[in-house]
């Protein structure tokens, strides 16, 4: 069966159909949001995206997808409080192009991190968790260096257990928890200094979506061709893409780069 955006969206629609909530079908963009019919906070989400990872693994897209939008609107009505949740404070990575501000016109908390990416904090409520925004910090008398703290304490109790793989002579390590916080790893400044001094080659690092963190010893030309297919693969079927590019790190800084079709990487100013 070929699946359509409008099959798709009535699919999607009747699997989260609630009183409480109300659909909106954006034609242009193809998404859909679900929104809380009495405060109107909601999730928007991408049809084509939805279809792109039905066509790989059926249901099981579906289900995740479900998964995500109940939770997500669960945790935008749940009142979180800022105290007495330190511990669960952690920061998120994410794409520029990612809204800074919520429909209601409240600013969201974040920071820029590099030309592709940039770091929100957020409240880990169990299955999910909650964007800070300035409203919760002037609710509580927090500031945002508080949360920038208290994120990047707790991100650096996270354990890091990397999985290897060998391609063509170039080493490739994995981290795939899927706590929400894959990403995030890549903040941890002890971590990437300890990788730099393990690698033989170049050391490239991708954060293709949230739940993944990939470091890569570049040692030959056919290095940067795998990890260019492989980042595009993962960020095409990640819940949470974040940028297909990846970053040179050299001196404790990341650097951006294309990689070209020659295998030789383009730095992106």
């Amino acid at each position: 069966m070929k699946m359509t955006v409008q099959k798709m969206r009535k699919l999607l629609e009747e699997r989260l159909q609630d009183p409480t909530r109300k659909f909106i079908f954006d034609r242009d963009k193809s998404d859909l949001r679900i929104e809380n019919i009495q405060n109107k906070k909601g999730v928007n989400i991408s049809i084509p995206t939805v279809i792109s990872k039905w066509n790989e693994k059926k249901e099981a897209a579906i289900d995740e997808i479900v998964f995500f939008v109940n939770e997500g609107l669960k945790a935008m009505n749940t009142e979180v409080a800022l105290s007495g949740n330190e511990k669960n404070i952690y920061p998120v990575m994410r794409s520029t192009s990612h809204k800074t501000v919520k429909k209601d016109e409240v600013k969201l908390i974040y920071d820029d991190h590099t030309a592709e990416t940039r770091i929100f904090y957020a409240i880990d409520l169990g299955k999910t968790y909650r964007i800070i925004d300035e409203e919760m910090l002037e609710k509580e008398g927090w500031d945002a260096n508080r949360i920038r703290e208290v994120a990047k304490f707790n991100l650096r109790s996270l354990p890091t257990p990397l999985k290897k793989d060998t391609v063509a002579e170039n080493d490739f390590y994995f981290l795939n928890t899927n706590d929400g916080y894959d990403a995030s790893r890549i903040l941890n400044d002890a971590l990437l200094k300890e990788m730099e001094d393990k690698v033989e080659g170049k050391l490239v690092i991708s954060i293709p979506h949230q739940d993944v963190l990939i470091f890569a010893d570049i040692k030959n030309d056919t290095g940067y061709d795998v990890l260019a297919q492989m980042t595009m693969s993962f960020y095409t079927n990640g819940r949470i893409p974040i940028t297909s590019l990846s970053f040179d790190y050299e001196d404790g800084k990341l650097m951006p780069i294309f990689i070209m079709a020659n295998n030789r990487p383009k730095r992106k100013d």
